[in-house]
């Protein structure tokens, strides 16, 4: 039995949310552009992966509530990084989507992050990237959980 079997999973719960929380605020501040905030580029980001859609439809994809989603859409649309165009079938509502600008932004943000991160793994041994990179399908599965 490893170490990591005799580990309830509360008990490793407790290691690993301090361990992960660190890890992400260390990542988040790796920032390109500070003007934009963390949840703008989240509602891009959004906009990227599963296309074009209306304000309440992101508003429920990023876990806020409208009014909140509408106030972040309006700072987006103001610098040209999302559009919205009118609805198809329903005239009073918009569709939403992300513009070349905004592309490039989230671009810029994640090649800021990656390059730290790349970084950071630099320093690391064989073994320990080799630990890393078979954890990643593991976090990633309780990601979607």
């Amino acid at each position: 039995m490893t170490a990591a079997t005799r580990q309830s999973p509360a008990e490793l719960a407790s290691l690993l949310r301090p361990v992960l929380l660190r890890l992400t605020r260390l990542v988040r501040n790796q920032r390109a552009d500070m003007s934009v905030t963390l949840t703008e580029l989240s509602a891009m980001a959004a906009l990227e992966k599963y296309g074009r859609m209306s304000a309440g439809e992101l508003a429920t994809c990023e876990r806020v509530q409208p009014p909140s989603m509408t106030k972040v859409l309006a700072k987006l649309e103001d610098r040209g990084l999302v559009r919205r165009e009118v609805h198809p079938t329903d005239r009073r509502q918009a569709i939403i989507e992300i513009t070349e600008p905004g592309l490039a932004l989230l671009d810029s943000e994640r090649s800021s992050r990656n390059a730290w991160l790349s970084r950071r793994l630099e320093t690391l041994s064989a073994a320990e990237l080799a630990a890393l990179l078979s954890i990643v399908p593991v976090l990633d599965k309780l990601a979607e959980q």
